[in-house]
């Protein structure tokens, strides 16, 4: 291999190279929301996050939810009963009515001692 072939080679390697990173760069611009894991409890296409607790009314949660849709709210949880509000909004009820359950449920065993009955 003479030293011209060689010098071809490393420029062929190096374009490639560069073409690489420029293709992984324009599709992670291209589709942000693929390449970011999603935050909070996720149940079916809808996910939760910024879950906070009222310090007077311990048994309600506020969250807000979003889905796939990108539609985005912020509801409010009973949780000794499960009741959502505001009852009808843009993400689906089902599955923001899921995640707050399992927040409930996760908080609620958390906060409990062993052994101790639920009410």
């Amino acid at each position: 291999m003479t030293s011209g072939s060689r010098l071809q080679a490393a420029r062929r390697c190096s374009v490639g190279l560069w073409a690489g990173w420029l293709l992984a760069l324009l599709l992670l611009l291209w589709f942000p929301r693929g390449a970011w894991a999603a935050p909070g409890l996720c149940v079916g296409p809808v996910c939760g996050d910024e879950f906070s607790r009222s310090a007077q009314r311990h048994w309600q949660l506020k969250l807000r939810v979003s889905d796939q849709e990108n539609h985005r709210e912020r509801i409010v949880v009973d949780c000794r009963d499960g009741v959502i509000s505001p009852r009808v909004g843009p993400v689906d009820r089902a599955y923001a009515a899921a995640v707050a359950r399992r927040y409930c449920r996760l908080t609620w065993q958390s906060e409990a001692s062993p052994g101790s009955p639920r009410s």
